[in-house]
């Protein structure tokens, strides 16, 4: 599933609060440098290399919106996302990984108040997941969730709820947990699972300073040996974000910081073989540096 279906979830809460009608969405870079490989048989650091390189697009589209007597918005949006990543590869006896991995959906968003103090949003989403070395149909996967929130007050929400996700390489049911706080002043914090959370600093309307750790990853179909088969990449990366609002509808993110784990893991498309006990540990990568460019916007 990589971030899309629940950062949208962020985004799609703002929109909610402020009531917009235009297109938001994002565009994202990231940059990992050369790392040494850790093959899984003895857990030892190679001399082998891989870096990675990726860009994400997320795009929420309104569909339709309309108010309540009291004024609470009930909304479609259509989503659409996409993320190509490339990687290169150095010193290793026989190529173990992808040169490029592509994810890219297109899905349905629906929330609506459900009382005076709670809502939800459900989500569905079909997409293309290759390494783009065979395009077939066993590369298409499916994915949404629900996510029912309560609202205790402006500066106070916590939401949970059920999330079919592709993002650790085998289809998996996760729980989808969303946390968001912040004072009358400058403090916020927001945690939304399985995605990554955030702790920052609101120094002026126009400048924030954020603590951050972010669990993402990527999932592609390959066929091996006549079999089709789902890899899952995975990353954690935690740094410091700070956030420049430009204008009304448009804000840029830097982020610098570490990539705490990088790694690959293969299974076939059945989901009980997630319970299976593992006879080695999966492919990784050493802890590098990290850093990402990021481009908000929210039209009215």
């Amino acid at each position: 599933m990589k971030r899309n279906l629940l950062a949208a979830v962020s985004c799609l809460l703002g929109y909610w609060a402020s009531a917009q009608s235009g297109i938001s969405g994002e565009l994202k870079t990231e940059y990992i440098p050369f790392s040494n490989y850790i093959r899984p048989e003895d857990s030892v650091k190679t001399n082998s290399k891989s870096d990675f390189k990726r860009a994400d697009l997320n795009l929420s589209i309104p569909l339709s919106m309309k108010k309540d007597s009291s004024g609470r918005v009930k909304a479609w949006s259509l989503l659409l996302s996409g993320s190509y990543a490339k990687m290169k590869h150095k010193d290793y006896e026989k190529q173990l990984f992808p040169d490029q991995m592509l994810n890219a959906q297109v899905g349905i968003q629906h929330m609506r108040p459900l009382g005076k103090k709670w809502s939800m949003m459900m989500t569905a989403a079909v997409g293309v997941y290759t390494d783009l070395e065979q395009v077939s149909s066993d590369d298409i996967l499916g994915q949404g969730g629900v996510l029912f929130i309560r609202h205790f007050n402006p500066n106070l929400a916590l939401g949970a709820g059920p999330v079919l996700t592709t993002a650790f390489g085998v289809p998996m049911i996760l729980p989808w947990i969303y946390f968001d706080w912040k004072t009358n002043g400058k403090i916020k914090f927001n945690i939304n699972f399985p995605e990554g959370m955030e702790a920052g600093y609101l120094f002026s309307d126009k400048f924030a300073l954020k603590a951050v750790v972010n669990l993402s990853g990527m999932t592609v179909e390959r066929n091996k040996d006549g079999k089709s088969m789902l890899l899952g990449y995975q990353q954690i990366t935690a740094g410091i974000r700070p956030e420049l609002k430009l204008n009304d509808h448009l804000s840029l993110r830097l982020t610098g910081g570490t990539a705490l784990l990088r790694s690959f893991s293969e299974n076939d498309r059945k989901i009980k073989n997630i319970f299976k006990d593992k006879k080695m540990m999966d492919p990784k990568f050493a802890s590098s540096l990290y850093v990402a460019v990021s481009l908000r916007w929210n039209l009215p």
